[in-house]
């Protein structure tokens, strides 16, 4: 038998051997393996998996607080309320409410419907869960019931990072109170936002303390 005979015989009887056990269960796995991971893509659409955002550090000396002098003007919404409001700070209206801003200071007042007054217990329940889904590394330090001029409220005390700066893309760590008043089938929600350790108490209350429906 010539050389190329010999040759061919022998890769015949190569084709025809049986593979070991253990190249066998190694093929296996690696099918069931390739299957499983067509399996997930095709299930879940190959969505990348959200990574919860972590709280940014506090900064120290960051403008926040709101000046003893700071003068305070009356805002008449015609949305049906009226709130003392920073004299000078930016002013932009928006769906449904309006936003006042100076510096990382913010107050944003937002107007929806509802069935009913919100309660502590009801905004533990509902709204909270909702907060901390949709907002920024939020984490809720306390939810009270509160007396104050215009009625009963809620007020929901949290932290929070900031929206990214646009131009450097630089996030800080927020306080916020948010303040929910009811009346007639109207829900308003307040908004008081600062740098975290901002000594804004005294201010923020009386701006809580001055709002009236109209």
């Amino acid at each position: 038998m010539g050389e190329s005979g010999a040759s061919m015989q022998t890769e015949h009887i190569l084709m025809r051997r049986p593979l070991e056990p253990g190249l066998l269960l190694l093929v296996g796995v690696v099918a069931i393996a390739v299957v499983a991971n067509r399996t997930a893509r095709s299930e879940t659409g190959q969505q990348p998996i959200a990574v919860p955002e972590k709280p940014v550090q506090p900064e120290h000396n960051l403008p926040g607080d709101i000046p003893d002098t700071q003068a305070f003007v009356r805002y008449d919404s015609p949305l049906g309320f009226s709130l003392e409001i920073p004299e000078g700070w930016a002013r932009r209206e928006q769906p449904g409410g309006v936003r006042f801003e100076d510096k990382y200071d913010s107050v944003e007042i937002t107007v929806a419907e509802a069935a009913a007054a919100p309660t502590a217990a009801s905004a533990a329940r509902d709204m909270v869960p909702a907060l901390e889904r949709t907002g920024k590394a939020v984490r809720v330090g306390s939810v009270k019931d509160v007396r104050l001029p215009a009625g009963s409220a809620v007020r929901i005390a949290y932290a929070s990072n900031s929206e990214p700066n646009p131009v450097t893309d630089k996030r800080i760590r927020l306080e916020s109170e948010r303040y929910l008043f009811f009346r007639n089938g109207k829900l308003v929600t307040l908004e008081l936002a600062a740098p975290y350790g901002a000594d804004n108490v005294d201010d923020w209350r009386m701006m809580a303390q001055s709002f009236a429906w109209r």
